[in-house]
């Protein structure tokens, strides 16, 4: 079986989902058997070699002219461009500072920031078709080596798109919503975490983005029993929403 050419990309982000991956230590010595990584910041020094692709995997929103164009390069080189991580979804956390984004970047690169040329941070698909998109801050390791695992034999995975409180149940929890009354999104949230974080009695914060017919209506109201305003509710299920924030609400 050929090796797949894999170029992982870093836009506006943390390089948290890079450190994702890299952190299946266990796996990764079968992985490169299988692949041939032609670029990958945290992994690799090798300059990019400028031929086809077979997988580009693209974490970070776009928020620069210059980022819009590795884009479209990267599009026309890749034979499957995978959207990885909430920034590359969703625009991410990147984007609640959309605001007034040039008084942002002088406060963080002082007035030199002001020269930079940037605008609000966006998601991929708003430029490139994409063929995949990889949910999560992060996203879970074990579901970016199944990605590349279903690549490497010519098909896509079926990520899973029903809710984390199906996950939940299954992992047999206390409903930490209804029982324990917190304002977890499991509900809302797309699966495929194993309920990581309520297993822990830590309420979802949504970082997956919505399930499948998420019914976020109904979310609303249960947060709203729960004593939280709307604006805190608002800004819970946004916070991972960037800069779609404006199809979220109900």
């Amino acid at each position: 079986m050929a090796k797949l050419r894999v170029l992982y990309e870093r836009l506006t982000s943390c390089c948290g989902c890079q450190l994702s991956l890299l952190n299946c230590e266990e796996e990764l010595t079968a992985l490169a058997e299988g692949v041939e990584l032609v670029a990958f910041p945290m992994a690799s020094s090798r300059p990019d070699d400028g031929r086809a692709l077979d997988v580009v995997l693209i974490e970070g929103s776009v928020s620069a002219p210059e980022e819009i164009r590795r884009l479209m390069v990267l599009r026309r080189r890749a034979t499957w461009l995978v959207a990885v991580g909430a920034c590359a979804l969703s625009g991410g956390i990147n984007a609640l500072g959309s605001v007034d984004r040039g008084t942002l970047c002088t406060r963080v690169y002082g007035e030199q920031g002001s020269c930079l040329e940037v605008f609000p941070p966006q998601p991929l698909r708003r430029f490139v078709t994409l063929d995949l998109q990889v949910p999560g801050c992060p996203p879970e390791g074990g579901e970016l080596l199944g990605v590349l695992g279903a690549l490497l034999r010519g098909g896509l995975p079926a990520l899973p798109d029903f809710a984390v409180c199906m996950e939940c149940r299954l992992r047999e929890n206390l409903c930490l919503l209804q029982e324990r009354r917190l304002p977890c999104l499991g509900p809302v949230t797309r699966a495929g975490c194993q309920a990581r974080c309520p297993s822990l009695g830590v309420a979802c914060e949504g970082c997956r983005g919505w399930a499948a017919e998420a019914n976020r209506g109904e979310a609303f109201r249960l947060l709203i029993d729960l004593g939280l305003g709307e604006g805190e509710i608002r800004r819970r299920m946004t916070r991972f929403a960037g800069g779609d924030h404006e199809t979220v609400m109900p």
